[in-house]
């Protein structure tokens, strides 16, 4: 392999690792902008990859390590730095495998997590005192708000107390107050789904430059290791 291919693909894979990179960085920041501003955490709990923040956080600051090391191996010509990260990229790819899978297998159950978390966490919101379980109540409060809808099946789960945050009104009349009349439950539901397709979007789209990373990675750590290459600082 002559100098001006090896050139080209090393800055080849530093191109991709970088993008890959670039896009870790950019899903960890969405993650948590989304555990910062959303407010369904807490009503959630049973399956915690329903949630999505959760699972971009991890699944961003892995790739962006991981990624890393690519760029440094690349551009330091060293092949500790390259089989390590194909071993690293690889076992990463495995995992996303596996998660996606754990989402197909789950997706049919989702509905069931959502109706059991969001039921026990209408219990505990009638139950509690004025001053008692206000995470609960204020996220509550604010799928109310949000998404226009009152209860888990409707307002009728209240059984007559009501919370002010599901009238229609604002502000409210608390003589003959007119609350949402669709539950929470299939709205909350639809709207994690479109979630999901924005964030399967984007592993498919990691899956596909790490695929390209690994290809393009073994032809250059058998040039470095054919020319004795690779072990210098």
């Amino acid at each position: 392999m002559n100098s001006s291919c090896v050139n080209c693909l090393k800055s080849f894979l530093t191109f991709l690792n970088f993008m890959c990179w670039l896009c870790g960085a950019f899903v960890v920041a969405l993650g948590e902008f989304m555990m910062m501003n959303s407010k369904y955490a807490s009503l959630v709990i049973s399956f915690w990859p329903i949630y999505p923040a959760n699972t971009l956080v991890v699944t961003g600051t892995i790739v962006t390590c991981v990624c890393f090391l690519g760029v440094l191996g690349s551009m330091k010509e060293n092949r500790c730095m390259l089989i390590t990260f194909f071993v690293l990229l690889f076992i990463l790819m495995l995992v996303e495998l596996a998660m996606a899978c754990v989402f197909f297998v789950y997706s049919r159950e989702i509905g069931t997590y959502f109706e059991k978390d969001l039921t026990q966490s209408l219990q505990i919101y009638k139950q509690s005192s004025p001053e008692g379980n206000m995470t609960i109540k204020d996220d509550f409060d604010a799928v109310h708000y949000v998404f226009r809808c009152c209860g888990v099946h409707g307002e009728a789960d209240w059984e007559g107390n009501v919370p002010i945050s599901c009238c229609t009104q604002d502000p409210c009349d608390n003589i003959t107050p007119t609350n949402w009349r669709e539950g929470c439950l299939v709205i909350l539901r639809d709207w994690f789904s479109r979630n999901y397709l924005s964030t399967g979007a984007g592993i498919i789209t990691m899956f596909i430059l790490q695929f390209a990373c690994m290809c393009v990675t073994v032809p250059l750590f058998c040039h470095f290791s054919r020319h004795g290459l690779g072990y210098q600082g």
